[in-house]
């Protein structure tokens, strides 16, 4: 099947696959070659395409769309990066300006935005740190 990561930033990823497993909001779930067409919102996660050869391709994602139409999966993704790509340094360094901007917060609307701040950051930390090693 071909799949299709977009974000604001461009086109992320572009390539055929045997699988994507994704973070629903409603629970991860995983598209194979001829599944059911769909529409599912996705949250802040790993985003996991199977190459054709059966290598993992993991991606940080924050959010967004998954749409699944005759063996093509496109993902409308917030934001989605490449887990190799990740600067580990850098993404426990926003994790920690987040907690920080947590504790300093005096209104409870920065507070959400601190801590959804604080779930990507954690995100993209757990996700550089699962693909040390790998050559992806």
């Amino acid at each position: 099947m071909f799949v299709e990561i977009v974000s604001p930033s461009g086109r992320v990823f572009s390539g055929e696959a045997t699988g994507v497993r994704a973070p629903g909001v409603e629970g991860s779930f995983e598209v194979l070659r001829n599944h059911a067409p769909m529409i599912a919102a996705i949250e802040i996660g790993s985003l996991i395409i199977t190459d054709q050869a059966g290598n993992p391709i993991t991606f940080a994602t924050s959010g967004g769309f998954v749409e699944v139409a005759h063996n093509v999966v496109t993902v409308l993704a917030e934001s989605a990066e490449l887990a190799t790509k990740i600067d580990v340094e850098r993404a426990q360094a926003a994790e920690q300006r987040a907690v920080d901007a947590i504790a300093e917060a005096t209104d409870a609307e920065t507070k959400i935005r601190m801590i959804k701040a604080l779930d990507r950051a954690r995100n993209r930390a757990r996700v550089s740190m699962a693909a040390v090693g790998k050559k992806r």
